[in-house]
């Protein structure tokens, strides 16, 4: 073993600069993962946000739907039970009382698709809202992974640098124990 001995000092520098890279790579690799980890939250977010756009899609062909469906309606059932009832009891359909409920109906279904195409509208804006607060937590998840990724690799740096610094120290002050005069 003291053959070893003038060795020791070498050994022990180079250990302690291979535990310093070693530190720098487990921080570089922990930095690779805090930006894996921020860019796949965001890639989920986003995920959220196409899911939302096709709701949206849904929602409004539903709107278009019931809309034209609500017109059928309220043309066969209201203005033609109307007039049939009008005509049936032999009142002229051309004037007075037929066209004033005819013309009172109407504006009832007027404001009544008004309301659905304003409640439609809203519910737009509900999405178009929820959709930029993804967009942002998107962004803010890459953000938080960059800036995670950032602090490893700096820790790892300064382990580096740390590492380095106390092997060099070593080495000035037992000069002579690594045959340095």
């Amino acid at each position: 073993m003291a053959f070893l001995a003038p060795a020791l000092p070498w050994i022990t520098a180079g250990v302690a600069v291979a535990g310093a890279v070693s530190s720098k790579r487990a921080a570089d690799k922990a930095a690779a993962a805090a930006n894996a980890a921020g860019e796949f939250n965001a890639e989920i977010i986003e995920r959220d946000i196409g899911l939302l756009e096709k709701s949206r899609g849904i929602m409004n062909a539903n709107f278009l739907v019931q809309a034209e469906r609500a017109s059928y309606i309220f043309e066969k059932t209201i203005q033609g039970g109307a007039r049939a009832g009008f005509g049936y009891a032999g009142f002229d359909m051309s004037q007075g009382t037929p066209i004033a409920v005819l013309r009172e109906n109407a504006q009832e279904f007027d404001f009544e698709q008004k309301n659905a195409a304003l409640d439609n509208a809203t519910r737009n804006m509900q999405l178009n809202d929820q959709q930029e607060g993804l967009r942002l937590s998107a962004e803010l998840s890459r953000m938080e992974g960059g800036m995670a990724a950032a602090s490893a690799r700096a820790q790892g740096t300064e382990s580096l640098i740390n590492g380095l610094t106390n092997v060099a120290t070593t080495v000035y002050k037992n000069q002579g124990d690594f045959g340095i005069s």
